[in-house]
């Protein structure tokens, strides 16, 4: 499964694959050649050549912060709905980056100010270290461990992050202290040579952790996140020792919009839905927890089907689906998947519903609730039966790098089928999981029920109403 190899794990030569030689050495010139034009280019100045052209210093930097607030958005959201901790640090990482860009940008002579401060010079290497430590942080056990309090926090995690940057650009726009240097420091100063080594190490961590990673798992998106870090602490170098509008200047805002490109064009030729799961924490790719699935199915569906315009056969699905999906959502469910003329939800995937038992159980009351005028409407429209079942179960990605899906696996998803096909028409029935988890409820029992693929007989019930309180 994606995600189950330790970071910190290293690289062996055993990991090598001889069959990859020519891209290997493509890959080596990419992240080699930036290096070596840097250094002749400050060892033999007449190389070094002068050409200052603001508008150009503006839509460079400009795209390199966009590229990475879009890969920021993606990641953030894509960490949101997984509750995975690691892609949430990785897109505060973007974020960081774009952030301070986008202010360097806007600090380009006669787009925002006259002249450069301490406070518009420095907030590309300052967001670039910034960027770094999330990128090295990301790559620790340290973020698996706090994982929880790291997703249950990461609003308030986003904000001071947010809050850091603004404060730096009002510094820096009102011109006070300590970013109000007229004279900002220069190629080789002090300061920029310390933020160029501790953004080297960070960077350096993170390219080693995550290239440990991508020699077991082979993934074209952490093939890009190591090439991208090893670009950016090349950048980093040349931020602290290139000279102003000449060549090796223009080298690491080049090294910038590289590094966030390659990236976001890896993630856009994966498959959308699950394109970062390479980064995913093992948690998150294959990890076991307590759901509760709903199965619901339109009974005589077949015979309804059969000989009937297809037209009013996706009419009659669309008119059912259009009233139940929103009633599961509605509880807090996620669908997990349409198959045919059946639904199935999850609860409690990102284990941030410790009442997913009655949300679930609500959510198939209120799809009866929200379909019955239409089928009063149509009688000969196929009914929804629903099966209800909670229990542990594997939460992860399955299916191959071109088509992933995120999804629940085990026998609590399997009884949760079969309690559907035991349910009758119109009707609720839940497994004995779910019933521990809605004291007070009405129910019918059904008493054993032998299910299609389990040696026992299930302990099955007819759900009638929910207790309000």
């Amino acid at each position: 499964m994606p995600g189950t190899v330790s970071l910190a794990e290293p690289i062996t030569d055993d990991d090598a694959d001889p069959g990859d030689a020519a891209r290997a050495l493509a890959w080596a010139a990419l992240v080699g050649l930036p290096l070596a034009g840097l250094a002749i280019l400050l060892a033999a100045p007449a190389t070094d050549v002068h050409w200052e052209h603001h508008p150009a210093h503006f839509w460079l930097v400009f795209s390199s912060a966009l590229t990475s607030a879009v890969l920021a958005y993606a990641t953030g959201d894509t960490a949101r709905r997984r509750s995975d901790a690691r892609l949430f640090v990785v897109a505060l990482a973007f974020l960081a980056a774009a952030g301070f860009l986008g202010l360097h940008a806007l600090a380009t002579p006669g787009v925002l100010v006259e002249k450069r401060t301490a406070g518009f010079v420095l907030a590309t290497p300052v967001g670039l270290l910034v960027a770094a430590a999330f990128a090295a942080l990301s790559a620790t056990r340290a973020v698996e461990v706090r994982a929880q309090a790291i997703v249950h926090r990461a609003g308030a995690i986003r904000a001071a992050l947010i809050a850091l940057m603004l404060v730096w650009a009002a510094l820096s726009l009102a011109r006070l202290g300590p970013l109000d240097d007229a004279t900002p420091p220069e190629s080789g100063s002090a300061p920029l040579t310390v933020l160029a080594v501790a953004g080297l190490a960070l960077y350096g961590t993170a390219a080693y952790r995550y290239g440990a990673l991508y020699t077991r798992l082979r993934a074209p998106i952490l093939l890009a996140v190591v090439t991208a870090f090893i670009l950016l602490a090349e950048a980093m170098v040349a931020v602290a020792f290139a000279r102003n509008w000449h060549a090796s200047w223009w080298e690491w805002h080049l090294l910038m919009l590289t590094a966030f490109a390659l990236i976001a064009g890896s993630a856009r030729r994966q498959a959308p839905e699950e394109r970062f799961s390479d980064l995913y924490l093992d948690e998150t790719s294959a990890g076991m927890r307590d759901v509760s699935v709903v199965f619901a199915d339109l009974s005589g569906f077949t015979t309804f089907s059969d000989g009937r315009d297809p037209r009013d056969v996706s009419a009659m699905l669309n008119a059912s689906f259009e009233r139940a999906i929103p009633a599961i959502r509605a509880h807090g469910g996620e669908i997990d998947r349409l198959v045919g003329d059946a639904i199935v939800a999850t609860f409690n995937t990102r284990g941030d519903q410790p009442d997913h038992a009655r949300r679930a159980a609500s959510a198939a009351l209120d799809v009866l609730a929200a379909t019955e005028p239409a089928a009063d409407a149509h009688p000969d429209w196929p009914r929804f039966r629903i099966g209800v079942n909670s229990g542990e179960a594997m939460v992860g990605v399955v299916g191959a790098r071109e088509g992933k899906s995120y999804t629940v696996i085990g026998d609590t998803v399997n009884v949760a089928a079969r309690l559907q096909g035991a349910a009758p028409v119109a009707a609720v029935a839940i497994g004995a999981g779910t019933l521990r988890g809605l004291p007070g409820a009405r129910v019918t029992a059904l008493g054993p029920v032998a299910l299609k693929g389990k040696r026992e007989p299930v302990e099955a019930y007819v759900l009638e109403q929910l207790d309000d309180g």
